[in-house]
């Protein structure tokens, strides 16, 4: 492993593979839930042989997200807080506010709990487009109500994809940490896998479903940080295999390399990968449209068309592909119509820019949790809701 990440991007060139990947999940999202439910025989008979294309109506309007895109805001919004609370990377620290950012979204979704006493106050939780309900995942509501404490792991045995669907943010987190910190590649490649399998064992108890969050987490990463998918592939793998009960997730990227090689964009092969509702599937299958699409648009479009969890399959597909290919990629009719089109997209930027935070000497508020600000619109714009706006 090299002792310094490849890439040499300017700023512009870094906010738009950000944007291009939290834009690139939220699209495929959108695209993918009108279908979630769907067989790919039903899709194909409804939509023609292609499949859908672009967007129709779910939950009452066009281009919605689901509880995916949700999720992965309020990752966000608990990594960005962890640093707000001293403008720097506190390892131990960033459990506890994604805990309590999952708590803040737990409310969204008309759900009480006695942790909401303390921790409902952020600039997410102010959105009330955030409040739609858009069939949030049971395992993630179950173990959300059943928390106790900000550092308790759920103690059920799902490996379902809402423990992965939601960890693009922790990649975008550390990918910036790159270029400011001492730490070789390696430490923060471990790091962050760690870190992506804590995340998802907030609410995931199998051993599979959060291997599988801090293995797309490091092929993200390391996409970010300008490394070609294979060796991305390549990279996360050598760190899941440090891990026990890794065969699954190690099992199912390597299907989903080799039907890449064989087989690219045929329907036929993401079948036998499965339909999504798992971690490992729905893994394998971002992998999989990741690697054998040609573009960002052809590989989300890939990536929703099956029988399955289309909107979480869309979602990981997009984020690698945006990852890649950056926000220009992204096709104007899907980001048009883009339910929170602004505010994730300055969610994206918040996450590249977070490392300059309190280069001025700006101090963080005395409670570490709640910036103050006036304006809630401006309080969203380059890290001002995560921070003193004095």
């Amino acid at each position: 492993m090299a002792d310094t990440f490849p890439l040499a991007f300017e700023m512009k060139n870094i906010q738009d593979r950000y944007r291009g990947c939290l834009l690139g999940g939220a699209v495929g999202d959108a695209l993918g839930a009108p279908v979630e439910f769907m067989s790919h025989a039903e899709i194909q008979a409804y939509f023609g042989a292609g499949g859908i294309q672009e967007y129709v109506p779910a939950f009452g309007r066009v281009g919605a997200i689901t509880d995916d895109t949700q999720m992965t805001l309020f990752t966000a919004e608990g990594l960005l807080r962890s640093w707000a609370r001293d403008f720097s990377h506190d390892p131990k620290a960033i459990p506890g506010e994604l805990a309590m950012a999952y708590q803040r979204w737990l409310c969204t979704q008309g759900v009480t709990h006695p942790m909401h006493d303390h921790c409902l106050q952020g600039a997410l939780i102010a959105q009330e487009e955030l409040f739609a309900r858009r069939a949030p995942g049971l395992t993630c509501l179950a173990g959300l109500k059943g928390m106790a404490e900000t550092d308790d792991v759920a103690k059920n045995d799902s490996k379902g994809c809402g423990g992965v669907m939601r960890v693009a943010p922790i990649a975008m987190y550390f990918a910036r940490l790159a270029q400011y910190q001492s730490a070789k590649p390696a430490e923060l490649i471990a790091d962050a896998f760690a870190l992506g399998c804590r995340a998802a064992a907030i609410t995931h108890g199998h051993p599979t479903g959060q291997l599988a969050a801090g293995t797309f987490v490091v092929i993200l990463l390391e996409l970010l940080n300008g490394t070609p998918l294979d060796p991305a592939i390549d990279s996360a793998l050598r760190v899941l295999a440090g891990y026990a009960h890794n065969a699954e997730t190690s099992r199912a990227i390597g299907q989903a390399h080799r039907l890449a090689t064989e087989r690219p964009q045929d329907a036929g092969a993401l079948a036998q990968l499965g339909a999504g509702w798992v971690a490992e599937e729905a893994l394998a299958i971002a992998v999989y449209c990741a690697l054998s699409a040609p573009d960002l648009r052809s590989g989300v479009v890939l990536a929703v068309n099956h029988g399955g969890d289309s909107d979480s399959t869309g979602s990981m597909a997009g984020q690698l592909l945006g990852a890649m290919y950056g926000a220009t990629a992204i096709p104007r009719s899907w980001l048009d119509s883009l339910e929170l089109h602004s505010l994730i997209a300055v969610m994206a930027d918040d996450l590249a820019a977070f490392v300059v935070w309190g280069a001025r000497g700006d101090a963080a508020q005395e409670d570490g949790r709640t910036p103050r600000h006036e304006n809630k619109t401006d309080a969203l714009k380059y890290g001002a809701s995560w921070r003193n706006s004095g």
